[in-house]
């Protein structure tokens, strides 16, 4: 299958998963840039319904979500690569849960802390119910080495890519991901070290950080 191209930003943890399942299966792609603000032709003629990236062209078809798209990718590119989601049923259901619960309670807490004003009350809201959330993922996390048992999976995937926003969150709202979940800490660094396509999909947390603050001084909310 020819002419794969992603539309992403690259903060995007939303996106970002998308670039590592497709370095991890070895699919050859194009990355267009968008702007989170100033929204391209292309990134709303692809996704007219929400306008977000990401959106995943395959000769000139878009797919959007990025949990469906990697398992579009999964499915697509089957011959390509280790699975994402394991053979096994239940196993596939539990990885699509703990994915889900990311996607459900991650964006909402984060948003408590960066996209208000400095101090306001809502900042100590996210940040305790942000540890709250990482904490029930350390705990479904145990002494695995990864959410999908020994091998990075969907449920990884979902998760790793909020791994460079941590350090906004803890510099905004001050607390530290380290001291309050070092399984999870340790998690994430064995997700980038040990995984190719973690390292070279994420970006770096202080630029992370820098590209927030512009955000939240174009916003007001400094």
């Amino acid at each position: 299958m020819a002419g794969v191209k992603l539309l992403n930003c690259f903060v995007s943890p939303f996106g970002n998963r998308v670039r590592i399942a497709l370095a991890k299966k070895g699919v050859e792609h194009e990355v267009t840039a968008e702007n989170m603000v100033t929204k391209g032709p292309l990134l709303l003629s692809s996704n007219p319904v929400h306008g977000k990236v990401p959106v995943l062209l395959v000769d000139g078809k878009p797919v959007c979500e990025s949990l469906v798209i990697l398992e579009f990718i999964d499915e697509a590119f089957a011959g390509a690569g280790e699975p994402l989601l394991p053979a096994d049923a239940h196993a596939r259901a539990n990885a699509r849960f703990w994915a889900a619960f990311v996607d459900a309670k991650m964006p909402e807490c984060a948003a408590k802390i960066w996209k208000v004003p400095k101090g306001a009350p809502a900042v100590e809201e996210g940040k305790k119910e942000m540890v709250g959330v990482l904490k029930t993922l350390e705990g479904e996390l145990g002494e695995k080495p990864y959410f999908g048992g020994d091998a990075l999976g969907y449920a990884d995937v979902a998760l790793v890519t909020f791994t460079p926003w941590f350090l906004t969150y803890e510099r905004l709202a001050g607390f530290s991901i380290a001291e309050e979940c070092p399984v999870l800490t340790a998690w994430a660094a064995r997700c980038a070290t040990e995984n190719e396509c973690v390292a070279k999909s994420l970006p770096d947390a202080e630029a992370v950080y820098q590209f927030v603050g512009g955000m939240r001084k174009h916003f007001g909310l400094e």
